[in-house]
């Protein structure tokens, strides 16, 4: 496969993990850029720690990149891949109008149709893996959520092209944290549920509120009706506006 941007890609036919090989490659001092691709992973992952179902006819890819600020900024990345992929929806598939729920998840009419998972895999220099799982022919079945895929009719190849494209503009866009503002501006204008009723669950807590907006650091910042404004970083949230999103395309 020929990327316009003169990425190599790797090609597997099976395998545990892209991320797990880009952290293993990371330890052989690879510093990349360059791409992943599996046609199945046996040991696929999504965020806090969930499995990914990884059959055939899906995309299933790491890109491994170095960066010369420290790991810290890894957590930003999150932001840049989503914009990504919902850039890489925009363009084959601009009448499904994308939308981003906090921090990384593209749904499409409220369904989850893609997984992304950023990950530090090597320090001296930094090097992160981002890994995406995307259905394109299908979604799997059983699952506690909706799920969609962006259509049998577009191959893996084309849609790897389109992802590659964005996500070199979008890293461009971030340039290592120095411009993570205007990010936050572009991922808050796509975003799902801004402005509107959440429910978080962190830890033990769970709090009710508006999600006000976007931190500096990425937090959900969830304001509650007595005034108290909490940072959420991690855990669970619940968006009114998503389930309202649902019932509608049920």
């Amino acid at each position: 496969m020929r990327l316009l941007t003169g990425h190599p890609v790797r090609h597997f036919g099976r395998i545990d993990s892209t991320n797990l090989e880009a952290r293993r490659l990371a330890q052989q001092a690879e510093r990349g850029p360059l791409w992943l691709l599996a046609d199945e992973q046996t040991l696929g992952r999504g965020r806090l720690g969930r499995s990914w179902v990884s059959e055939p006819g899906n995309l299933y890819a790491t890109f491994l990149f170095a960066i010369t600020q420290g790991s810290h900024l890894a957590a930003q990345v999150s932001f840049v891949a989503a914009l990504a992929v919902h850039d890489t929806v925009v363009t084959l598939r601009p009448e499904l109008s994308p939308r981003i729920k906090w921090p990384n998840d593209v749904l499409i009419g409220g369904a989850k149709f893609c997984g992304v998972l950023p990950e530090v895999v090597g320090e001296n220099p930094t090097r992160i893996g981002i890994g995406f799982g995307l259905n394109i022919a299908h979604a799997p079945e059983g699952t506690p959520y909706p799920v969609t895929a962006l259509g049998a009719d577009l191959s893996v190849a084309t849609v790897l092209k389109e992802l590659d494209a964005s996500l070199v503009r979008r890293l461009a866009q971030w340039d290592e944290g120095r411009d993570f503002t205007s990010i936050r501006a572009d991922w808050s204008a796509c975003a799902l549920g801004l402005g509107g009723s959440v429910t978080a669950t962190s830890g033990t807590r769970q709090l009710a509120g508006t999600f006000r907006e976007l931190a500096a650091d990425g937090a959900l910042v969830l304001a509650q009706a007595d005034g108290t404004v909490t940072p959420i970083h991690s855990g669970e949230v619940s968006f009114a506006e998503l389930e309202a999103l649902r019932r509608k395309h049920a």
